[in-house]
């Protein structure tokens, strides 16, 4: 026994031995990770330290260092995490680093939570020393910042902000999108893989280079490939401008700590090599970004050298009459402040465009507008264009499209694809909506019902839209801003007798057309008011098919399986068939334009298809009923974003005429 028990003992004693070991070669390791991703962090090498904190996480969860440093790093690639891991250090070690409630109000901030970003700002304010005056003044502006960024995201503008798209962007950074006149040429500058000058000594992060693609459909393109020849360089270089018939390209190269260059389209339609523009713009310090007007003649630049605190202000040179450049201006205090201002760009109006950390930015950069009063000869106080053109973080290189009916736009935003990212930003137009109002259980048109529309702009203002069926047809006519819901009411004779919700989709051109039918469900009132603003629709009883209206119904892209909504109307038109003994329809089926023409002739056959077989299993006699496909050769509205798409996926129908109706 005594033996069996030294035994027991010993092998104890050595599984201890053994955990202890473990635990402490475990925790080497951690250290060992943690200082790896420390230098790399103290490097700014953020994206090569994270993987390193991350595999400390995994074998230490709550290691509240790691994730206070890794929090710091997603700031850059992440914003929503970057926030989880910083607040998960603070429950965890509330004292982790003295710098925590920094970057909590940063991280807050960038996230859209304003008052508790302004909160912590003003915690750490209070501990910095008084002899770190620019720590607090940087502190004041990040303060000023979040309440900007607070008033103007409560005050939205009615735009559409639209990414374009993993052809394009990735989980590095893309930026500086130049468009061709005939939009199917795009150069933007990225620092993904493969580019020509590698990897940065310093942050790890890679050079940027100018990358090309070509358009492949409405909202696809090419793969793009970093430009062949003589354009990209070792160092840096960034897309500016096409101009000159797209003949020319300026862009930014890292020379002389950044340059603006020029290089000409050759006879095989390659690029040249770049050269200087001039040395009147570029100087030995930093020259970041520059506008060419369409006659050559006028160039804005962005450049540090004549700033007294280096930052960025834009300045204008003009060509004399030999064509050489003359001296460059500076347009002014009340364009330029005391932080950076860059990527000046001057649009047909004559509006100048540019991005700055100034004025009343909601944090980084923000795009303002502002227009030059050729009386008073100077520029008007810039204004900033607003949620959600502007976010919390960076926003550049703001370029309206050739004929200026939307704009492209560089952006870290939430839900991107990795750091900036190219946007494209249409304002939200107004949509014509138009259609009948009928009775519910016959289908009867009615006459002289006012229909109210009531919604409510992006600022939450409220907007109303007014018409009334036309005397011969029940039809009415409204334009309405888009993307929004309406309530809806029906008024007869004064008053309301039906309320409805309506979404109107998003409507990016003034050309779309959308169709609403309304419906009245009679009673003896609402009779009574038919009565006295319409009694010859009462007189025409319930079996007048010109009168009678089906909606549309409407398909996933391509499928032709029926929807929830669109199995309730077609109930509705089986009892309208039902009720109709003579009435016989056509059933059409209509596809937008993704495939080719002889898929969506068979895809619109099948939705014509699942409605005819639909009808048939709920008693209506297939001879009543004829099936047509038109694919997409025959669109509601132009097959030009999603939304519109949406509207063409469609099976609609029509009366059929009988035969007495055409003799």
């Amino acid at each position: 026994m005594n033996y069996l028990a030294k035994s027991f003992s010993r092998v104890s004693l050595l599984l201890l031995m053994v955990c202890l070991l473990s635990a402490s070669a475990s925790a080497q390791s951690t250290r060992k990770l943690l200082r790896t991703a420390n230098k790399l962090f103290d490097r700014e090498n953020y994206r090569d330290a994270l993987p390193y904190y991350e595999q400390v996480l995994a074998a230490d969860p709550d290691n509240a260092k790691a994730l206070y440093y890794a929090g710091i790093s997603y700031l850059t690639f992440d914003k929503e995490k970057a926030a989880d891991y910083l607040y998960r250090a603070q429950k965890l070690k509330p004292n982790v680093d003295r710098e925590l409630e920094y970057w909590l109000g940063r991280a807050d901030h960038i996230n859209y939570r304003f008052d508790s970003a302004i909160d912590h700002f003003q915690t750490y304010q209070k501990d910095i020393p008084k002899r770190n005056v620019e720590r607090k003044e940087e502190v004041a502006q990040l303060i000023q910042y979040a309440k900007n960024a607070k008033r103007e995201v409560a005050n939205p503008k009615d735009v559409f902000v639209k990414n374009l798209g993993g052809d394009v962007n990735s989980n590095y950074s893309e930026h500086s999108p130049v468009i061709s006149s005939d939009y199917n040429y795009l150069l933007f500058t990225s620092r993904s893989e493969n580019v020509t000058g590698g990897k940065e000594a310093r942050d790890g992060e890679y050079f940027e280079d100018i990358f090309e693609t070509t358009r492949t459909g409405e909202d696809s393109w090419a793969e793009p490939r970093v430009v062949p020849g003589a354009l990209n360089s070792a160092g840096h270089d960034a897309s500016i401008q096409l101009f000159d018939n797209d003949t020319k390209l300026l862009l930014y190269q890292s020379v002389n700590n950044g340059d603006i260059m020029v290089s000409e389209r050759q006879p095989d339609g390659t690029w040249g090599t770049p050269k200087s523009i001039s040395d009147k713009v570029n100087t030995k310090d930093f020259e970041s970004d520059a506008y060419i007007t369409p006659d050559g003649k006028t160039l804005f630049f962005s450049t540090s050298h004549y700033s007294e605190n280096g930052d960025l202000d834009i300045y204008s040179i003009t060509r004399n009459n030999n064509g050489s450049w003359g001296n460059p201006k500076s347009l002014g205090k009340t364009i330029n402040t005391a932080f950076d201002d860059d990527s000046p760009y001057l649009a047909a109006d004559g509006t100048l465009y540019f991005a700055s950390r100034g004025h009343n930015s909601m944090g980084g950069y923000d795009i303002f507008a502002a227009k030059y009063d050729s009386v008073a000869r100077r520029w008007a106080r810039p204004v900033n264009l607003g949620s959600p053109i502007n976010t919390p973080d960076d926003d550049t290189y703001y370029r309206l499209a050739p004929d200026g009916s939307y704009a492209y736009l560089s952006s870290y935003r939430i839900g991107g694809y990795g750091e900036k990212d190219i946007y494209t930003i249409n304002y939200i137009r107004n949509a014509t909506v138009e259609g009948q109002v009928f009775t519910q259980n016959d289908s009867i048109a009615l006459p002289g019902v006012e229909l109210i529309f009531n919604g409510l702009q992006a600022d939450k203002r409220p907007i109303s839209y007014r018409d009334v069926t036309k005397p011969d047809s029940a039809n009415y006519n409204v334009s309405l801003l888009s993307g929004r819901p309406y309530q809806v009411q029906l008024s007869l004779d004064g008053e309301v007798v039906e309320t409805e919700e309506f979404e109107v989709p998003v409507v990016l051109d003034d050309t779309s057309k959308i169709t609403k039918n309304f419906y009245i469900t009679l009673d003896d009132s609402t009779v009574a008011r038919i009565a006295k603003v319409s009694p010859d629709a009462l007189r025409s009883g319930t079996g007048v098919s010109a009168n009678v209206q089906m909606e549309n119904l409407y398909f996933a892209t391509d499928e032709y399986e029926l929807r929830p909504e669109s199995v309730q109307e077609l109930d509705r038109i089986a009892a309208i068939m039902k009720a109709n003994p003579t009435l016989n329809i056509s059933i059409e089926g209509h596809t937008d334009s993704r495939a080719s023409d002889s898929y969506n002739m068979t895809l619109g056959q099948n939705r014509a298809d699942a409605a005819f077989d639909y009808l048939v299993s709920k008693g209506i006699s297939p001879k009543r009923m004829v099936t047509v496909t038109y694919g997409e050769s025959r669109p509601a509205v132009p097959n030009t974003s999603a939304e519109n798409m949406q509207l063409n996926r469609r099976t609609m129908f029509k009366v059929l005429p009988r035969e007495n109706q055409n003799q």
